[in-house]
């Protein structure tokens, strides 16, 4: 890749932001600057890349002067801020929240799906939500073989994906279990410890969580098939790392176990890892730190005529938001698109 960007990392202190800056340098980004941004109180940190630190700058709406491209890791308040003042200034933004996923004017991009999308963007290009990521990578290449009609998808999603808050909990109430202590519960509304939680974000009026809905418009959005039925249950389970996806899909095609694994197995970012009789099947073990979605358990659906059950997983910090804004960004370059068409398009 020889084009190269004047690159800024936002939110560059927290968990997944420090992911991008490795997946960064481990992908050899071709940036003559790299950039770390982050709020005030941070302002000063350094941040690890490569084999140096960056000091870290104090994010304002003058920070994007000098940048081509800006890869935002933090909240969706934030993004909402200042991602029109970057476009404004002429900076791409690949923005990993939830706030422009589901705008019109921004394309919600897998690149393994949906990289052409990213011909008709005009400045910000949304990450989609970690969990959608995954499960999307193993259902294109089916949907083109055989066209999938219905998705019922059931998650089992680390605690990573909550932050390093969520992470601390689970380590302080395994340890206060452990030592007979009463464990202190204030990130998730229950203990995480040795449990399962059904509820992740806030539960909407049609009582399926924010998460669940996330799922289902992002999928529909990112498959650019609005025939394509998709219902969620999403649930937070006592895991450091790794989202797994119980998904039942029925097609319009009949698609067998083996068609299924020989497409998936030349399917981009997909790892088939399917021999029940070997207990060979994916785990958030193997997913962990490793970039590939992995895909095992298929099995045909009994139940109906073209139906097939499979197991999903993948690290949720890295294919669920770091490598995969990184992809993006690296198909920017790729395709000669480190450029604002409309400065203006998200200004007020």
């Amino acid at each position: 890749m020889s084009k190269q960007c004047r690159l800024a990392v936002v939110g560059a202190t927290g968990a997944v932001g420090r992911e991008m800056l490795s997946t960064l340098a481990a992908r050899k980004f071709p940036a003559t600057s790299v950039t770390a941004l982050a709020s005030a109180r941070s302002a000063g940190n350094k941040a690890p890349f490569a084999d140096g630190e960056l000091t870290v700058r104090e994010l304002t709406a003058e920070s994007f002067k000098d940048i081509d491209l800006a890869i935002f890791s933090a909240g969706g308040g934030t993004s909402e801020q200042f991602a029109p003042h970057a476009v404004a200034a002429g900076c791409v933004v690949v923005d990993n929240s939830s706030a422009w996923r589901m705008d019109d004017r921004c394309p919600l991009v897998v690149p393994e799906v949906n990289a052409h999308a990213l011909d008709k963007h005009r400045g910000i290009i949304a990450n989609p939500n970690c969990s959608t990521i995954q499960m999307v990578v193993a259902l294109k290449p089916l949907h083109d073989a055989a066209r999938i009609r219905r998705v019922v998808v059931s998650t089992y999603q680390a605690v990573s994906g909550t932050g390093q808050k969520a992470i601390t909990e689970l380590e302080t109430q395994v340890r206060q279990l452990f030592n007979m202590q009463e464990p202190e519960i204030k990130v998730y509304p229950h203990r995480i410890a040795f449990n399962c939680l059904p509820h992740i974000d806030v539960f909407l009026e049609n009582d399926y969580t924010k998460e669940e809905m996330k799922m289902t418009r992002e999928t529909v959005k990112i498959m650019e098939d609005p025939k394509i039925a998709v219902t969620a249950t999403c649930v937070r389970v006592p895991v450091f790392y790794g989202h797994s996806e119980s998904v039942n899909i029925e097609t319009e095609k009949k698609l067998t176990p083996a068609q299924a694994r020989a497409i998936l197995s030349q399917a981009p970012g997909v790892q088939v890892y399917d021999n029940p009789g070997q207990k060979m099947y994916p785990m958030p073990l193997d997913a962990a730190g490793e970039d590939a979605v992995f895909v095992g358990r298929l099995r045909e659906d009994e139940s109906i005529a073209n139906g097939l059950n499979m197991w999903i997983v993948a690290d949720n910090i890295r294919k669920g938001a770091a490598l995969n804004a990184v992809q993006i960004a690296e198909e920017l370059l790729a395709r000669n698109l480190l450029r604002v068409q409309d400065r203006n398009a998200f200004l007020a």
